[in-house]
């Protein structure tokens, strides 16, 4: 068999195109699906993909149905942190375009402004799960936007009541703080404390 030597320059522009495939693949994953104002990323056929309840919503916004908006993080997003203990930065990236979008949609600022836009965060796998992840309400609540919706409901007790849902879920589906602490933060007080910092609060209470 005859054999020819290439000159470095074009090994090296060879091996170049040859890695080019693969990362563009790393980079082009797409993560984050949107749906909302009449139209999706998605489909009904994306169980895979989007879980039931993500490819059911993207199926409902399609076919015309009042969905409220928001964003599905595709399955892939969770094997990858599975097998690296870690999310890519680029799922990061596409869920704060798909935060922006879902913003400019509501005309509202998640936790900000004197009608901040507030975000529930559901689990959703292909196949009907019950009790594999609680559901987080009230996400973007915060010592300031708190107070706005107090203002804007003219219902302080509703809410603070839902500020404390939020650290209630949040403290015991991410943090893994034990349901003792939720229960003693959950018993009604007769003195000024709720006027300080809820989060302060609890952390003080939880030390106990």
């Amino acid at each position: 068999m005859a054999t020819t030597t290439l000159p470095d320059t074009e090994i090296m522009e060879k091996k170049t195109t040859e890695t080019k495939p693969a990362s563009s693949k790393a980079t082009g994953t797409k993560y984050v699906y949107s749906f909302g104002g009449g139209s999706a990323d998605g489909n009904g056929k994306m169980k895979d993909v989007l879980g039931g309840k993500g490819a059911g919503l993207a199926e409902m916004t399609n076919a015309g149905l009042p969905v409220p908006p928001g964003f599905t993080i595709q399955t892939e997003a969770c094997r990858e942190y599975m097998r690296n203990n870690a999310v890519s930065k680029e799922v990061d990236r596409q869920m704060e375009e798909a935060l922006g979008k879902l913003e400019t949609l509501q005309g509202q600022k998640l936790g900000k402004g004197e009608n901040p836009l507030l975000v529930s965060v559901r689990s959703g796998a292909k196949f009907s799960m019950p009790g594999m992840m609680d559901t987080i309400l009230n996400l973007g609540l915060n010592d300031q936007s708190v107070v706005a919706l107090a203002q804007r409901t003219n219902n302080p007790r509703f809410a603070y009541d839902s500020y404390r849902r939020l650290i209630q879920m949040f403290g015991n589906v991410v943090l893994d703080v034990e349901k003792r602490c939720s229960t003693r933060f959950s018993t009604p007080r007769k003195n000024r404390r709720r006027r300080s910092s809820i989060r302060g609060w609890m952390r003080r209470r939880c030390r106990k």
